[in-house]
């Protein structure tokens, strides 16, 4: 045997001869976040949906899912996906354009920093503070409504589509605004990195190709960020859905699904109904299992340009 294969060999020996690595102790900084997951997601997810399976005895039971049929609760859900889809449209293009100008910026400049660290605060701003903004803003005695209706005299109010449900701002229309503001945000956080990833070899390609800055948007650019930015407009239209604290300190109305849900579980609505809120969030579970779903496939294949 050379000694070139004698060397191979105990090296071959050696590696063989290595003890496992113990992955035991790799696992316990993810304790915490299991715990957290746990209690705060997985325990209180069993028990929504065991609730709206089942009866006052305890016995399980499919009748509380005829609260579906009540008028009311329809409507909070059609208010709640059609507000989401609305904001989450509206921040999406607001937001790509935001970061489609970013690029210009230096990514370790003044203006990103601050962008970033203001994208970071902002998208976590909601509940009441929000709430009270918005009301001091574009309330009934509000800066911007008394400034339209002096200067133009105009009543944002009278824009309400039910002119009998109150201020435009305590309508699904009006929360609209509120619910921009946090999500425009977290839309330059989750699409930001995407954009980032542009490589400047595919805009070179397309120009030694005699293609234009219209041509590199459309066939390539555009192309490659779709995965991402229908990814990060499903998670905006998530994190939309499922709000309450900012629906809840503008509105005391079932409008929206998740203050039905804070409603009935002080007080049942739907008479000879049972559980009321399990059911509803035995809904909104569906429905956002079905958009993590699709936000999951979008990312993979989002996945393939970032490699």
């Amino acid at each position: 045997m050379s000694a070139a294969s004698a060397a191979v060999a105990g090296r071959s020996a050696g590696a063989g001869a290595r003890k496992p690595r113990r992955r035991g102790a790799g696992w316990l900084g993810f304790t915490p976040f299991a715990a957290y997951t746990l209690v705060f997601m997985a325990v209180p997810t069993v028990l929504a949906v065991w609730g709206g399976v089942t009866a006052e005895d305890g016995s399980f039971t499919l009748a509380n899912f005829s609260a579906f049929g009540d008028r009311s609760i329809l409507k909070a859900f059609e208010n709640s996906i059609v507000l989401s889809l609305a904001v989450a449209v509206a921040s999406a293009i607001l937001g790509a354009i935001l970061c489609v100008m970013l690029l210009a910026a230096k990514p370790n400049g003044i203006l990103r920093v601050v962008v970033d660290a203001a994208s970071s605060v902002l998208a976590q701003f909601g509940g009441v503070m929000l709430a009270f903004a918005f009301i001091a803003t574009m309330g009934s005695s509000g800066m911007f409504t008394l400034w339209l209706q002096s200067t133009f005299h105009v009543d944002l109010n009278s824009l309400a589509p039910d002119k009998t449900a109150g201020p435009l701002l305590y309508q699904p229309a009006g929360m609209f605004f509120p619910y921009l503001y946090f999500s425009i945000p977290l839309m330059i956080i989750a699409f930001m990195p995407a954009v980032e990833g542009l490589r400047p070899q595919w805009g070179e390609a397309v120009a030694t190709l005699g293609g234009g800055r219209f041509s590199y948007w459309r066939h390539v650019g555009a192309p490659v960020l779709a995965p991402s930015f229908f990814g990060a407009m499903i998670l905006i239209f998530a994190s939309a859905f499922s709000s309450f604290a900012t629906a809840a300190a503008l509105t005391n109305s079932g409008i929206l699904i998740p203050v039905v849900m804070q409603q009935d579980l002080s007080s049942e609505t739907a008479s000879g109904v049972t559980n009321i809120p399990g059911v509803l969030a035995i809904g909104m579970i569906v429905i956002m299992a079905i958009v993590m779903w699709a936000y999951s496939v979008l990312q993979r294949r989002a996945a393939r340009w970032q490699r």
